[in-house]
């Protein structure tokens, strides 16, 4: 493989809704560069990118995939994302190792929710962005509106480096705004310069004129120049509209039809003209290993190792690869590093640079290189190799919180045994998943960002690990207290023959505030029960606590008073003061007035300020307590309590509300009474239930 200085080299990430074109522009480069001899195409399963069964099925994007392109002596890797919401987590890792991102537009559908998330993340991380409008050459195609749109939405002075020449039925090509020349293309995407026609004259030169305009505001002395009357030179553009670009005031955009090669070179000479070579950045951030103490990492090729892992894909044949970018330093295959998270050296076999699902392998890998390594055995997804310990941790890639959450089970004994890898395997390839044990109900939950993402999971365990899993909405971990106090005597005599079992407790329930759990206080006095029993007595009150009270849900924030009791010389025994401790308490709670309570979740909801009132009045129906709004840049932060029994399906109705511009997140809070007439109804269930088990 050819070895490329930084200087030569651009990480793109390719961002936007699904339908955009973004994967059929990422296999554009790959053939007009001539990278590839075929135009690989989506919809017939032959797209470099999109190769996963999954991708073939639905058509679309699922994973993060990379490529390269070599163009004009540069290589270009491209790393091309998903545009449906619930596969947005893996956009995540792609934007924090790239120093550009392009975001895809169909000159149909324009500017979408998709772009504007990864446009927000990729400003919050400093990268330099262009944006291609797609599909010039499909009915309804509109360049003008769309290119208005980005100045309104994104809120970035757009620049147009190309302009259509005709649209839809009329497209013939675009107008190279800077070098004013018309280009057409040829079947393999090659331009053929011509001059511009008569019609489009006019639009040209306004174009370029706001060209040198967005030039002259990435320096002060092209400024003076623009102003005092002057023509910028070309390379004064160039190397204005590059500073620009990377200080965030400027968004260049082009525009083509990707499946048919139209705008591809364009679009890498965008790429390798405007945006930074990865040594260009200021030195990446971190902190030392085992400590608080930041310190950031010059990228360069001759510094100490730092490479942070962006991507886990697990394989069931050929095991884990692990996808990693150097920010500084060298790897090299057949090597030795150090994972600074995990305290643990690592063995480096043969590096790869991937070109879809195929390897291509590398001697070595330098500051600015995106590779890939298989079956590391300590490293994830989020971790930092380093080349000596304790090393460095580099700042991980942040997730989406799940929105949306499902129970699994295993559906045969022989899932039993393979669920538990199975699920850590796929958390691993996809951080935007998280499995956990929820001890309340004894479920275990599945959570994602979206009903398609989960079942997406799902199904790829199946195919993947060889794991059938079966699911249902998760059980609410309602809990039951009580209101009064009550005494009740608890009592256990069992006489079969030989050994009996023999023991009575008195007990007192009263109700503590809420949050405080449970209490248990020996008040025994005068020895009515021996001190070796008291304990088997709170056992057995626990046991009985988990068991739930009228509603079989779970007993808390109650105090347990021990107050007297009897036992036998010779029939008492553990097991027979836990059965009376049972029993206790099972006469005291219906005589203590128990109610059932369920946990209110605390919820930020991030909405534009036209949605508010749809959002506020939907939360009024879910029982919700509206406590403020706070306004965010152009979107408003709507802060609320909510039933937690009402927000497991509020991802896709937000995403309905809002046109899917909307998001949130929620932590617990407290617990608080539910209403009579729903109690009634989540008590039956759960008797129903019960006895149908």
């Amino acid at each position: 493989m050819k070895v490329y200085t930084p200087d030569n080299v651009r990480n793109v990430v390719l961002a936007g809704q699904s339908g955009g074109g973004k994967t059929t522009l990422a296999d554009g480069t790959l053939f007009v560069s001539g990278a590839v001899s075929r135009f690989g195409k989506v919809a017939d399963g032959s797209s470099v990118f999109d190769f996963e069964l999954e991708e073939h099925a639905r058509r679309s994007t699922v994973f993060s995939t990379a490529g390269f392109a070599e163009w004009r002596s540069h290589r270009i890797t491209i790393l091309d994302t998903p545009g449906f919401a619930d596969f947005f987590g893996s956009v995540s890792g792609p934007l924090n190792v790239a120093e550009g991102v392009a975001l895809v537009i169909s000159a149909v559908d324009g500017l979408e929710v998709q772009a504007e998330r990864a446009w927000e993340m990729a400003r919050k991380k400093g990268l330099a962005g262009l944006t291609f409008v797609n599909r010039m050459d499909v009915d309804r195609a509109d360049f003008a509106s769309h290119f208005d749109s980005i100045r309104q939405r994104l809120h970035i002075t757009p620049v147009a480096l190309c302009i259509p020449i005709g649209a839809s039925e009329t497209f013939q090509g675009i107008i190279d705004v800077l070098r004013g020349k018309a280009l057409k293309f040829d079947a393999n995407g090659k331009p053929q310069e011509e001059e511009i026609p008569a019609d489009c004259q006019a639009a040209c030169e306004a174009a370029r004129e706001s060209l040198a305009e967005a030039a002259a505001e990435g320096s002060d002395e092209l400024l003076e120049k623009y102003l005092d009357g002057q023509t910028l030179s070309e390379q004064e553009i160039l190397s204005g509209m590059r500073t620009a670009i990377q200080e965030g005031k400027v968004m260049p955009v082009l525009c083509g039809a990707a499946d048919k090669g139209i705008g591809v070179s364009c679009f890498m000479d965008a790429v390798i003209d405007f945006f930074p070579n990865p040594n260009q950045l200021p030195p990446v951030e971190g902190h030392k290993a085992n400590s608080e103490e930041a310190i950031s990492v010059e990228r360069s090729t001759t510094g100490p190792l730092a490479a942070l892992v962006f991507k886990t894909v697990a394989d069931p044949y050929v095991g884990r690869m692990t996808y990693l970018r150097v920010f500084s330093g060298t790897v090299k295959s057949d090597s030795e590093v150090f994972n600074a998270k995990a305290g643990q050296k690592e063995r480096i076999g043969q590096l790869f640079q991937m070109q879809g699902k195929e390897n291509n392998p590398v001697a070595s890998a330098s500051a600015g290189d995106i590779v890939a390594v298989a079956k590391l055995e300590h490293t994830n997804t989020g971790q930092t190799l380093t080349s000596e310990a304790p090393g460095l941790i580099l700042e991980p890639p942040t997730y989406p919180r799940p929105s949306m959450w499902l129970a699994v089970r295993p559906k045969t004994r022989t899932d039993e045994d393979k669920m538990g890898s199975g699920l850590r395997r796929l958390v691993e390839e996809e951080p935007s998943l998280q499995h956990y044990r929820e001890h309340e109900t004894g479920e275990t939950i599945l959570a994602g960002l979206g009903d398609v993402h989960l079942h997406s999971a799902i199904d790829r365990m199946k195919r993947k690990f060889g794991v059938e899993l079966e699911t249902a909405t998760p059980r609410i971990p309602y809990k039951e207290t009580i209101r009064s106090k009550a005494t009740a005597e608890g009592k256990h005599k069992k006489q079969s023959g030989g050994a009996g079992q023999f023991g009575v407790a008195e007990i007192e329930v009263e109700p503590l505030p809420r949050g405080a759990g449970f209490e248990f206080v020996d008040a025994i006095v005068g020895g009515a029960i021996s001190g070796k029993y008291i304990p088997s007595v709170e056992k057995g009150i626990r046991d009985r606590m988990a068991r739930g009270g009228v509603s079989g849900y779970q007993l808390t924030d109650f105090r347990v008073r021990l107050c007297d009791g009897k036992e036998h010389p010779v029939d008492s025994n553990d097991i027979s003061f836990q059965m009376a401790g049972r029993l206790a308490l099972e006469i005291a709670v219906p005589q203590a007035s128990p109610y059932l309570v369920e946990p209110i979740m605390d919820v930020d909801i991030t909405i534009p300020d036209d949605n508010i009132g749809d959002v506020i009045g939907d939360l009024n129906s879910r029982r919700g307590r509206v406590l403020g709004t706070e306004p965010l840049g152009g979107t408003q932060v709507v802060k609320a309590q909510v039933p937690l029994s009402e927000m497991y399906r509020y991802s896709a109705d937000l995403r309905s509300m809002s046109r899917g511009r909307g998001s949130f997140q929620m932590e617990f809070s407290h617990y608080e009474e539910v209403p009579a007439h729903l109690a009634e109804q989540i008590i039956a269930e759960s008797k129903k239930d019960k006895d149908s088990s």
